[in-house]
């Protein structure tokens, strides 16, 4: 009897890991990999795409927007829907200086752990819905938290372009100086970038304060950028 039960237990464990390999662990894998399915660089010379994650922040993206009216960059904001609906004149404001607004679900849950149901109507269909009664646009381009898909985000591209990056430099850790931020950002821009970097820190992994950081280095890349002709732009402008 106990034997019979161990066995079935085994077939019952193998089963759950086979499942969870074809629905989270390969996915992702062939994304980080091969790019299949997702975009994460672009191929125009000259063009770089910043996008900013996790946000609206009512400290933290007013200063960047700030910071990019400056420089006259255009931006992709991934935005949570629930801050969306928090912060909508921040919405607008983005959208009416001409920056481009994606989804990053409803709140910051991977999908690995939901149904491909649940992604769907209560993260992008629900978030979509937020931002175009906000801004009068539905959002067609998609990051999913930390980059991590399941099996059927793939058959979500008639609706949604899925992101990735190719350049990001770990600045939702307040440990990542500064000094060193600038240096994996000014040596790791190049042709067609997709930078990843964060306007919030209060999400889970992150620190509340990271985007004062994040700010103060990309205040002198931007600067020093301006030296090398690059076209910024919002991911449905780069190919």
């Amino acid at each position: 009897m106990l034997y019979g039960g161990v066995i079935i237990l085994t077939y019952l464990i193998g089963g759950i890991l086979c499942t969870a390999t074809l629905y989270m662990f390969i996915p992702s894998l062939i994304t980080r990999v091969s790019g299949f399915g997702v975009f994460r660089k672009g191929t125009v010379k000259k063009q770089v795409a910043f996008t900013f994650d996790d946000g609206p922040h009512p400290k933290y993206t007013p200063k960047l927007l700030d910071l990019l009216k400056l420089h006259q960059v255009k931006a992709t904001f991934f935005v949570l829907g629930s801050r969306a609906e928090q912060y909508p004149d921040l919405i607008r404001r983005m959208d009416r200086e001409g920056h481009q607004i994606g989804i990053h679900n409803y709140c910051h849950t991977s999908n690995w752990l939901m149904l491909p149901g649940t992604v769907r109507r209560e993260h992008l269909d629900r978030s979509a819905d937020i931002i175009e009664s906000i801004v009068g646009t539905r959002p067609n381009h998609y990051r999913p938290p930390w980059g991590l898909i399941n099996l059927f985000d793939f058959f979500r591209h008639k609706q949604y372009r899925i992101v990735l990056w190719s350049l990001k430099a770990g600045d939702w850790n307040t440990r990542i100086c500064q000094t060193r931020m600038q240096a994996v950002l000014l040596g790791g821009i190049t042709d067609g970038s997709v930078v990843l970097l964060h306007d919030s820190g209060e999400t889970v992994g992150a620190d509340r304060h990271a985007p004062y950081f994040m700010l103060q280095a990309l205040e002198e890349v931007l600067n020093q950028l301006q030296a090398r002709n690059l076209q910024f732009v919002r991911l449905d402008e780069m190919s």
